[in-house]
């Protein structure tokens, strides 16, 4: 299983039909829909909660509860306030990079639907050169056409609107995926595979197994919060994206190494279970599946803070998906890494016994 590709033409045109739908932190339902529906011959039944997290569930009678996980929503930005001349202003839903915001075209979404607009600048020519402004989250502004605030509310805009990056996927160079929201609809991805594969390959779980793709990480792990509490699972594995840290102006000593196309990344953290780590690096070990290793200084900042720390403590690893360019329209990603973290995550399941606690006094 080590060298042959597990992801045939259905699981790509699903990718590429998942990540080119917005699914903006708070508004993730269209994509939730788009996953369950992928899901659906894989897997038993399904959860769902109130604000949108997804639950993919195959052997729900079982009470050994194990979870793998991703999250997925993706950045966007909210209109904040529209001026009188019709140029709208914006904050920030998740960590989005006012930086790449200027010449970009958005969507903004309304009840009667998507309203096309553009991140607007001025022009080179225009620009102070000795003191050039570069842009912030209070001087960059979308520009709807618009001749007047008026205008912009007849056309069904109004503050609260969600504004997303219409940029869809497509590969560079036959194995590099690119696309906005990799992070972490990617995480979302993988975890439908490995429920495909346990279908294929006609593998039963002594365990319960819980898919879940959750809201709301983007702004601070609030979908894994609330669907920790109401699985009360006994394992999970998360899994999200990482820095490649190999590009310019990233300092490795700060960020440490990791590399597209070297493999999944295993997170050493406070919150990261260590004999649950220990089952995934020798497992990775044992099928041959190239990994990287990262450590992370008091929290992970992903949904395994969330799962590691959730009612009486649960055991928890992050396996993460090494990405250039992250929070920008361009997220990129290797596809031999992305079939890395499918099988690792589908074999160390395998290795899993019914009860196991991974408890340090055994």
């Amino acid at each position: 299983m080590a060298s042959k590709s597990i992801l045939n033409k259905k699981s790509l045109d699903f990718l590429e039909s998942y990540l080119n739908n917005a699914a903006p932190t708070g508004y993730e339902w269209d994509g939730q829909k788009l996953w369950m529906d992928y899901l659906k011959p894989y897997v038993d039944e399904f959860i769902t909660d109130t604000y949108g997290t997804a639950v993919a569930v195959i052997n729900p009678e079982a009470k050994y509860k194990v979870v793998i996980e991703g999250h997925a929503d993706e950045i966007s930005w909210y209109v904040n306030y529209i001026a009188d001349n019709g140029l709208i202003y914006v904050i920030r839903n998740g960590g989005s990079d006012h930086q790449i915001a200027p010449s970009k075209i958005v969507n903004v979404h309304t009840k009667n639907g998507i309203v096309k607009g553009v991140f607007g600048w001025p022009a080179i020519h225009t620009r102070n050169k000795a003191k050039e402004e570069a842009p912030k989250p209070d001087n960059i502004f979308i520009d709807i056409g618009a001749k007047d605030k008026e205008e912009v509310e007849k056309m069904g805009v109004h503050v609260g609107c969600v504004i997303t990056y219409p940029d869809t996927f497509h590969i560079l160079n036959d194995d590099k995926f690119v696309c906005r929201a990799i992070d972490n609809r990617a995480g979302g991805f993988m975890i439908a595979e490995v429920a495909r594969l346990l279908h294929e390959n006609k593998k039963k779980l002594p365990f319960g197994l819980y898919i879940t793709n959750s809201v709301q990480e983007e702004i601070g792990l609030r979908g894994a919060q609330m669907i920790a509490e109401r699985i009360k699972p006994d394992v999970a594995i998360v899994t999200d994206v990482t820095h490649d840290t190999t590009t310019p102006m990233i300092d490795m000593k700060k960020q440490g190494h990791a590399e597209i196309g070297k493999g999944p990344v295993v997170a050493y953290a406070p919150a990261v279970q260590q004999k649950l780590r220990d089952r995934i690096t020798e497992t990775a070990e044992k099928k041959e599946i190239p990994f990287q290793r990262a450590a992370l200084s008091r929290a992970t900042g992903t949904d395994t803070d969330a799962f590691a720390y959730s009612g009486s403590g649960v055991a928890s690893a992050l396996i993460s998906l090494p990405l250039r360019y992250m929070h920008t329209t361009v997220e990129m990603v290797h596809r031999e890494d992305v079939e890395n973290v499918i099988k690792l995550i589908y074999e160390t399941l395998l290795t899993i016994e019914d009860g196991e606690t991974f408890s340090y006094f055994e």
